[in-house]
């Protein structure tokens, strides 16, 4: 019975492992089939398997006026020591991403909020957007200049060298990174970071 149990609490822990999902930055160095090949931004070689029917999305700049309330969108922002939020940057979401706000991997202390655009003010020092999800809101101090981003479909025509990537790609329990949907660049307009 010991056996049985350690067995499956290690079969456990292989789909456990094998549904670790990692985010991937970086810029296209290949494409071969189904294989990304990405230098990430801690410059290491980045290996991505594409599914064969990966969604491939392509950034395009727009505006906060652009973006109609109700619209998902998520915000990368760092916090200022009177404790407001400062947007890194905009972009609008797939409805596939969850909302809520958490801690993230931009830089050291950034923070993301996933949730829909509820408002748009003007503030000291720019526009201040009002993002609600289920357990909350968010206010985030958006500077001119603060990149905003939507996306629009592509194709794989779009994973050019030298083009730059966002994904959230998951780990195999082989090791092997796999996505569903990847983020991609055009004219100078990067996706998420």
């Amino acid at each position: 019975m010991k056996k049985l149990v350690l067995i499956v609490l290690g079969l456990v822990s292989v789909a456990a492992f094998a549904q670790t999902n990692v985010r991937v930055r970086g810029t296209i160095t290949a494409l071969n089939g189904d294989v990304l090949t990405v230098k990430s931004r801690e410059g290491k070689e980045v290996k991505v398997q594409l599914a064969p029917d990966a969604q491939v999305a392509v950034a395009k700049a727009t505006t906060l006026a652009e973006i109609k309330p109700g619209t998902y969108v998520g915000s990368a922002a760092m916090k200022r020591s009177d404790g407001t939020l400062v947007a890194k940057e905009v972009h609008t979401l797939a409805p596939q991403v969850p909302a809520g706000h958490i801690p993230w991997d931009l830089e050291p202390g950034s923070t993301m909020t996933n949730a829909n655009l509820s408002g748009v003010t003007q503030a000291a020092g720019g526009n201040e957007i009002t993002l609600q999800y289920k357990d909350g809101t968010q206010k985030i101090l958006v500077p001119p200049g603060t990149p905003i981003v939507t996306f629009t479909p592509g194709d794989r025509l779009a994973l050019k060298p030298g083009e730059t990537i966002f994904t959230t790609a998951r780990m195999e329990a082989d090791g092997k990174l796999s996505t569903q949907r990847i983020q991609v660049s055009k004219d100078g307009v990067r996706p998420a970071h």
